[in-house]
């Protein structure tokens, strides 16, 4: 069987956390050129997380999606880090079952 995009994963995770009673948004980050500039755009800059929303108990969410052997980048760990500092929720998943498992680890917290 061929392994999921990373595509696929996130939607999974959307769904998984969003019945967990998250509110959830994809982020998109990039860049755009316009003439001698490049204007930036999605919430974070080019570390920001793929998914971000809130959770169930109003604290910020972020989640950074990636496949079976996606590794994240350390502009991406470095804003889960940042997050995590401000006592938001904030974790790489490569699965719906992971994602759910993380945040109910951090709302913990």
């Amino acid at each position: 069987m061929p392994s999921k995009t990373e595509a696929n994963i996130q939607k999974e995770i959307m769904l998984a956390l969003s019945q967990a009673g998250c509110t959830v948004f994809r982020n998109n980050t990039g860049a755009y050129k316009d003439g001698d500039r490049y204007i930036r755009y999605g919430v974070g800059g080019k570390g920001g997380s793929d998914l971000l929303g809130i959770a169930p108990s109003g604290r910020f969410l972020c989640c950074e999606v990636k496949t079976a052997k996606g590794k994240p980048t350390n502009d991406q760990i470095n804003f889960i880090n940042v997050v995590k500092s401000k006592n938001g929720i904030a974790f790489v998943a490569r699965s719906a079952e992971e994602a759910i498992r993380l945040l109910n680890e951090q709302e913990k917290q």
